[in-house]
C-alpha cells in the first residue's frame, strides 16, 4: 500500500449512516427525499440489505455526496502545502483555503488570510450547527460573535456555535492569518 494511503474499512451502510448524522438528517427525512421506506434505509445503514445503484444515487443525492464515496476502499492521506495552496477570495480583502479534505465527516478546517482591514464581510453570517473555533495565527482580528466583539492576537482563540452570526476583520491595518476548525463540517 502506498505510504500516502490509509486503509478504510467502513461498509456502505456505515458510510451512509455517518454522512446522514454529519448532516443531522433523520432516517425519515432522507428516506422521504430518496423515495424509499424508512425501514429499508435503516436496513441499509445496518448492512442488512443492499440497494440498486439507482436507489443509492437517490440516497446519496439526499445526503449531498457522490455515490463513488460509498465504494472507495482507501482514503488518501491529506497533506496541505501552504506554498502551493489555491486561496479563494471571500469577504473584503480576505482569502480562505480548506485544509481538510471535503470527505472528512468529523472535522473541517480552513486557513484565512486578511489584508489590512480585510473582513469576512460587512454582515454577520452563520452556517450549520457545528462547534467552531477560530485561532489567530498572526496579526490581530476583531471577532464579533452575536452581539459580543473581541480583539484577538496571535495564538488567541474563540469558540462558538457556527449557527450564531459571526464575523472577523483585521484590527490594526496590517495583515492577519487565522485558522477555523469546525466539528462536524458545516461550511
Amino acid at each position: 500500500m502506498p505510504e500516502n494511503e490509509l486503509p478504510n474499512t467502513h461498509t456502505v451502510g456505515e458510510r451512509l449512516r455517518s454522512r446522514r448524522r454529519v448532516l443531522r438528517k433523520t432516517l425519515a427525512s432522507v428516506s422521504t427525499e430518496a423515495n424509499i421506506s424508512e425501514s429499508f434505509l435503516s436496513q441499509l445503514e445496518r448492512d442488512r440489505a443492499s440497494a440498486s445503484i439507482a436507489t443509492l444515487q437517490r440516497i446519496c443525492a439526499a445526503l449531498e455526496m457522490p455515490v463513488g464515496d460509498l465504494f472507495n476502499e482507501r482514503r488518501q492521506l491529506s497533506v496541505h502545502r501552504h506554498a502551493s495552496a489555491n486561496f479563494n477570495p471571500y469577504g473584503i480583502g480576505a482569502r480562505k483555503v480548506r485544509i481538510t479534505p471535503t470527505t472528512n465527516t468529523q472535522l473541517e478546517s480552513f486557513i484565512g488570510e486578511f489584508d489590512a482591514h480585510g473582513t469576512t464581510g460587512d454582515e454577520l453570517y452563520a452556517h450549520g450547527d457545528s462547534e467552531e473555533t477560530l485561532l489567530v495565527v498572526s496579526g490581530r482580528l476583531e471577532v464579533t460573535i452575536g452581539t459580543e466583539t473581541h480583539v484577538l492576537g496571535p495564538l488567541d482563540s474563540i469558540s462558538y456555535a457556527s449557527s450564531t452570526p459571526h464575523r472577523a476583520r483585521e484590527a490594526d491595518g496590517g495583515r492577519a492569518v487565522a485558522v477555523w476548525l469546525m466539528s462536524p463540517p458545516s461550511y
